[in-house]
C-alpha cells in the first residue's frame, strides 16, 4: 500500500474522466453518458419512479435541477446498497465530485430531493451527466479509495489541498557500514530510519547542523566517502569523526550512530544523562580533552531541544491540527511534535466552498493529508469531525499501529490545539490582506494594460543561456493568490537548427509547446479567453488571460507568430523592454494595437510588473545553474549503457579518473572486481572504438 492507496484499488485512472485504466477494479458498475431518460409527465418534469421521495413536486425545482436530479434517479436504481464510493460526471467528461457512503444507495437518494439543497450542491446535481460506482467491503476500504480518487482528480466541488509538497525528513541511513546523516525529501527508497516530518527545509539543515556537532556521524554521499584518502574539512571544525579514513573504528563508530537513533526516537533525554556521567567520569579521571568534546557534545544537544520554541512536557509524538474560516475561506493549521519537541509548523489554505462548515473541510483535508505521510500514533483536532473513527482504522491498518484521533477539552493538549488555531487564525487573517492587495494590483494591471477585465492568470517567460549553452526557459504563473509556483514550468531548449544564443527562436520554440500542449488537452483554448469549465472561479484556469514576454519588439512579434501559428485568440501579450541603461522604471511595453508606451515611475502596476519579471530572471536564471552545474559534474560513464552506479564506483575505485579508464587497456578492465567480460569490452568499445576522451 501506498499512502492512502489499499491494495485492491492501486490501479491508474485517467484524471479528466476518472474512468479505470484497469479491468481489475472490484465490482464497478459503471453508468456512462445518455441514460435511459426518466419518463416525462405533462408538465415537462420527470415523473416519479419508485424509490425514496416519490411524488414529490419536482417542477418545483429549477429546470437543470430537476434535470439532474432526475439523471441520478435512473443511475439510483443500480447503486450498491453497501459501502462504496460514488463519482458524479458532467456531460463533458469532467469529474464533478467523489464521495464515498456506508450505503451509497441511501447517500445518492439524498440528492434527488428537488429543493433544500445548498447552492453548492444544486449546481453539482445540476451539471451531473452520469456516474459511475465501485463497491467496497468496508468503509474503510471505501475512505481509501475516495481519498485516491480525490487527489488524481481534483474534483472542483470537493475539499482540495492547495499545497502538497512533500515535507523534508532526517535519514539515518541502513545500506552502508558507516550510517549517514542526512536530509531526505519524496519516495522512501533507501534503507535506513526516517525521522520527522519537519515543517521546513531550514527546520531540518538546523537540526543536522547540531546534531553533527552532537553525534560526529558523517554527511557526505557514498561516492565522496568511499574516495577518501584523508578526513575533509568536517573532520578538522569537529563536526565529523571521520570513519572514511580510520579516525575511529568501527565499534565506536556504531555506537554513535545508536545514540543518535536513540536521540532522535525519543530518548533525548536518556542520550543527554548518559554523555553527562560519561563526561564526570572522564573529568574525574582528568582526561579534560575527552571531558571537553563530550561537553561540547551535550551542548549541541541543548541547542536542539532548546531552539524548537514551544515543547510540549507530556506529548512525545502528535500532529496538530486546527482550522478557523472568514469569510468564506478556511486556513489548516498543522504542528508537528516529535521526541517531545516542535519540529516547526504549516498553514494550508485548501479549496472549499464557503458553505461548508469547518469540520467538514477539516475532514476532508485529514484524509487527503496523510495520503502520502505517515501518521504519528496521536493527531489532535480543533473539531470533532465525523469520520473520525473510520479515519484512524484507516490510518492503523496503514502505519501497523494503533492510531488515536482525539478532540481534547483541557490540559497540555488543549493548549496545544488552541495554539495551533491562533496560528491559523493569524496565517489567514494575513493571506486575506495579501489577497486584497494582490487584487487591487491586477486591477491596476488590467487599467495599464487596457484588458477588459483583471487577469485571473498571468504567465511569464523569460530564458537563461551563456552563449547558447544550457539553454533554458522559464515559465512561472501569478494570480489572485500570487506567485503560484506550483504550476512553474521549465523547458529545455532543444531547437538545433537555431543559432546558438537566438533568443528569438528560443522564445519560439518554448511559447509553441506550451501552447501546442495546452490545446492538445483542451481543444476549446483556440476560442475566447472563457476560464475554466463551468465558469466556475473557484478553480484556478490552466490558460492564461495575460502572457509577459521578457524583451522587446522583437521577442514580442516571434510570441505574437507563435500564437497565430497555433491558432489562439483571446490572449493579451505584452513584452517588457528594460529601458536606457537596463534602469529599472524606464521600461517600455509593446501590445497589439498600441503604440509603445511607458508607465509612470511610481504606477503601483509597474512595480507589480518588475516583481514578475525578476521573479521570472530568478526562475530561469537558478534552472540554467542548476543544469550547468550538473554538467560539470557529468562523468562519460554516465552514458554508457548497462553501466550503474555500483560498476561505475568500482571502476573509479580501480582506475581514479574517467581520463584513466578510457586509456585503460581491454585486459585491464577485466581485472577489476565486478566487471565481467562483456562489460569490459562494453566500456573499452565505447571510449575506443567511439573515439571518446
Amino acid at each position: 500500500m501506498v499512502g492512502l492507496r489499499h491494495p485492491r484499488f492501486d490501479r491508474a485512472f485517467s484524471p479528466r474522466t476518472g474512468s479505470p485504466k484497469s479491468t481489475l477494479m472490484p465490482r464497478v458498475q459503471k453508468h456512462r453518458l445518455n441514460p435511459t431518460p426518466a419518463p416525462e409527465d405533462r408538465h415537462g418534469a420527470a415523473a416519479p419512479l419508485d424509490g425514496p421521495d416519490d411524488g414529490l413536486d419536482l417542477a418545483a425545482a429549477p429546470a437543470s435541477v430537476r434535470h439532474g436530479a432526475a439523471t441520478i434517479r435512473c443511475f439510483w436504481e443500480h447503486a450498491p446498497a453497501g459501502p462504496g464510493v460514488y463519482r458524479m460526471i458532467a456531460a463533458d467528461g469532467e469529474v464533478l465530485y467523489v464521495g464515498k457512503a456506508k450505503s451509497v444507495r441511501k447517500r445518492i437518494a439524498s440528492y434527488m430531493r428537488p429543493s433544500g439543497h445548498t447552492t453548492r450542491i444544486a449546481r453539482m446535481i445540476a451539471l451531473t451527466a452520469s456516474m459511475v460506482f465501485v463497491s467496497t467491503g468496508t468503509e474503510t476500504e471505501a475512505l481509501l479509495l475516495e481519498t485516491n480518487f480525490i487527489k488524481q482528480m481534483k474534483p472542483r466541488f470537493n475539499v482540495l489541498m492547495r499545497d502538497d509538497k512533500s515535507f523534508p525528513y532526517i535519514l539515518l541511513t541502513g545500506d552502508h557500514a558507516a550510517p549517514q546523516l542526512a536530509k531526505h525529501r519524496g519516495a522512501r527508497n533507501r534503507k535506513g530510519d526516517y525521522f520527522g516530518p519537519f515543517a521546513s527545509v531550514w527546520a531540518v539543515n538546523r537540526t543536522l547542523n547540531a546534531l553533527q556537532r552532537a553525534f560526529l556521524l558523517r554527511s557526505c554521499e557514498d561516492s565522496f566517502y568511499d574516495n577518501r584518502t584523508r578526513p575533509c574539512l568536517l573532520y578538522q571544525i569537529k563536526r565529523c569523526s571521520a570513519p572514511c579514513t580510520g579516525e575511529i573504528g568501527e565499534a565506536e563508530y556504531a555506537g554513535l550512530v545508536r545514540e543518535t537513533r536513540a536521540f532522535l526516537s525519543g530518548k533525548s533525554r536518556t542520550v543527554r544523562d548518559r554523555l553527562a556521567d560519561e563526561m564526570a567520569v572522564a573529568s574525574a579521571a582528568m582526561e579534560f580533552e575527552r571531558a571537553g568534546r563530550l561537553r561540547d557534545r551535550i551542548a549541541a544537544l541543548s541547542a536542539i531541544q532548546g531552539a524548537q520554541g514551544v515543547n510540549p512536557k507530556t506529548v512525545e509524538e502528535a500532529d496538530v491540527f486546527a482550522i478557523v474560516e472568514q469569510v468564506g475561506q478556511f486556513c489548516v493549521e498543522v504542528f508537528f511534535f516529535r521526541t517531545f519537541q516542535n519540529w516547526g509548523n504549516r498553514a494550508y489554505f485548501p479549496r472549499a466552498d464557503k458553505s461548508l462548515a469547518p469540520a467538514e473541510v477539516l475532514d476532508s483535508f485529514l484524509a487527503q493529508f496523510y495520503a502520502d505521510k505517515p501518521p504519528p500514533r496521536l493527531i489532535l483536532l480543533s473539531h470533532e469531525i465525523e469520520n473520525r473513527g473510520v479515519l484512524a482504522e484507516a490510518l492503523g491498518e496503514r502505519s501497523g499501529h494503533k492510531i488515536e484521533i482525539a478532540v481534547p477539552r483541557k490540559g497540555e493538549k488543549r493548549d496545544l490545539v488552541e495554539q495551533a488555531r491562533q496560528n491559523a487564525g493569524g496565517a489567514l487573517g494575513r493571506k486575506l490582506a495579501e489577497t486584497a492587495s494582490q487584487t487591487k494590483l491586477l486591477e491596476a494591471l488590467a487599467a495599464a494594460f487596457r484588458l477588459a477585465r483583471p487577469p485571473r492568470r498571468i504567465e511569464v517567460y523569460d530564458n537563461s543561456h551563456i552563449m547558447g549553452t544550457n539553454a533554458v526557459g522559464a515559465m512561472i504563473v501569478a494570480g489572485a493568490d500570487g506567485f503560484m509556483k506550483t504550476y512553474y514550468r521549465t523547458f529545455n531548449i532543444h531547437n538545433r537548427d537555431s543559432a546558438p544564443g537566438d533568443d528569438y527562436a528560443m522564445m519560439r520554440e518554448v511559447l509553441r509547446r506550451r501552447f501546442a500542449r495546452l490545446m492538445k488537452e483542451d481543444p476549446a483554448v483556440a476560442a475566447e479567453n472563457t476560464g475554466t469549465a463551468g465558469g466556475d472561479k473557484a478553480v484556478f484556469p490552466d490558460r492564461p488571460d495575460l502572457i509577459l514576454i521578457d524583451g522587446g519588439q522583437g521577442q514580442f512579434d516571434a510570441a505574437q507568430g507563435v500564437l497565430t501559428e497555433l491558432g489562439v485568440t483571446g490572449l493579451a501579450v505584452a513584452a517588457i523592454a528594460k529601458g536606457p541603461d537596463r534602469n529599472a522604471g524606464r521600461e517600455s511595453f509593446f501590445m497589439a494595437g498600441l503604440e509603445p508606451f511607458k508607465l509612470s515611475p511610481r504606477d503601483p502596476a509597474l512595480y507589480f510588473v518588475q516583481r514578475l519579471r525578476d521573479e521570472a530572471h530568478r526562475f530561469a536564471i537558478g534552472t540554467h545553474r542548476a543544469r550547468r552545474k550538473k554538467e560539470f559534474t557529468k562523468s562519460p560513464l554516465d552514458d554508457i549503457p548497462g553501466i550503474g552506479p555500483a560498476r561505475k564506483r568500482a571502476l573509479l575505485h580501480a582506475f581514479g579518473t574517467a581520463k584513466a579508464i578510457s586509456h585503460a587497456a581491454l585486459s585491464d578492465f577485466a581485472k577489476v572486481p565486478g566487471i565481467n567480460a562483456a562489460t569490459a569490452r562494453l566500456v573499452y568499445d565505447f571510449f575506443h572504438e567511439r573515439g571518446r576522451l
